[in-house]
């Protein structure tokens, strides 16, 4: 008997067959035309609710702007003794045409780019401080931030009115006592410009919370590792914040600073209440404006065409926004 007869065969096991490929649905056969056509209605259905409410209560209103901004609409079509006539750019080259329109629009601009710039830079500051305290100190300060963004504005309007009286108010008291400055009966009020910087000054006070906040929240996400980095590169802090940590925020400052224009640009309860619901000329800007124009001039018409201005100057602002943010992701 030979060595190969002795010698067992191994066995070997037989190869594992892979399995047959399984065939995708395709977009023009029927089973992937109704899996498409599914996940393309369900955004839309989780959307549905929203954008009903949003129809409910801001479209109607809208399309009654519209119409109202191409009528001749005063008090006699309100209570119905004359109908309204169609006039159509009639209203718009009235308030285009009036020099008084175009001081509140520039006064308007100046006042929203005047509370932008210092809500962001006041709120970059606090941002970037909550970031060097402790954790109770942190802790603290939000909840005095959460604290002054949750009282109503006409509370607050009311507190800065007291602030800034003339007789009783605490700020002329506090800055009277520093050498050389009396302005004991100072009355804040009584020019524009002086005026509305304490305007400014609320809207900036109730608007740094919000801005800190969301700041605050950025700044979690700044990687430290790039930070200690551009430390070891010889960056100082201003460096490191505008190399560094500028760019990663640059988002979220974006739309904070779009935001912002277009709350400011509405400002309203502000100037009204603390003008006793009378705001002079000078106190004038485009929201107080067309309220003036049509339920104290009774002119409604005029009225909407102002607002209706406004909301296109608005959009504006919101196609600069989007061409900002898709230039932001197409660098992403």
């Amino acid at each position: 008997m030979s060595a190969a007869d002795t010698t067992t065969t191994a066995k070997v096991p037989p190869k594992r067959q892979p399995p047959p490929p399984t065939v995708a649905a395709q977009p023009g056969k029927p089973g992937g035309r109704r899996a498409s056509r599914s996940t393309a209605a369900i955004p839309w259905a989780l959307l549905a609710p929203c954008l009903l409410i949003l129809a409910l209560v801001l479209g109607y209103p809208l399309v009654r702007l519209v119409t109202l901004s191409f009528q001749k609409f005063g008090q006699s079509q309100l209570w119905g003794f004359q109908p309204a006539e169609s006039v159509g750019f009639d209203n718009f080259a009235k308030v285009l045409g009036d020099g008084e329109f175009w001081a509140v629009v520039v006064r308007t601009i100046v006042f929203a780019v005047g509370c932008v710039v210092f809500t962001m830079v006041i709120g970059m500051l606090i941002a970037l401080l909550l970031q060097r305290v402790s954790g109770w100190m942190k802790a603290l300060i939000n909840i005095v931030l959460v604290a002054s963004w949750g009282m109503p504005i006409i509370v607050a309007t009311t507190v800065f009115k007291w602030l800034f009286d003339s007789d009783y108010g605490i700020v002329n008291a506090l800055l009277s006592r520093l050498p050389g400055v009396d302005l004991i009966g100072h009355n804040w009020f009584a020019s524009g410009p002086q005026g509305l910087a304490v305007i400014m000054l609320l809207v900036v006070w109730g608007a740094v919370p919000f801005v800190v906040i969301t700041l605050g929240a950025g700044l979690t996400q700044v990687p430290k590792e790039l930070e200690e980095a551009a430390r070891l590169d010889g960056a100082g802090a201003w460096g490191v914040f505008r190399y560094v940590t500028l760019p990663i925020l640059k988002p979220i400052i974006v739309m904070l600073t779009t935001l912002s224009v277009i709350w400011d640009m509405g400002v309203f309860p502000q100037v009204f209440v603390m003008r006793n619901g009378h705001p002079e000329a000078e106190f004038q800007l485009l929201t107080t404006y067309s309220y003036d124009r049509a339920f104290m001039v009774n002119d409604y018409a005029q009225g909407s065409a102002i607002a209706l201005l406004t909301v296109v100057l608005l959009l504006g602002v919101v196609a600069v926004y989007m061409r900002q943010m898709l230039k932001i992701g197409d660098v992403e």
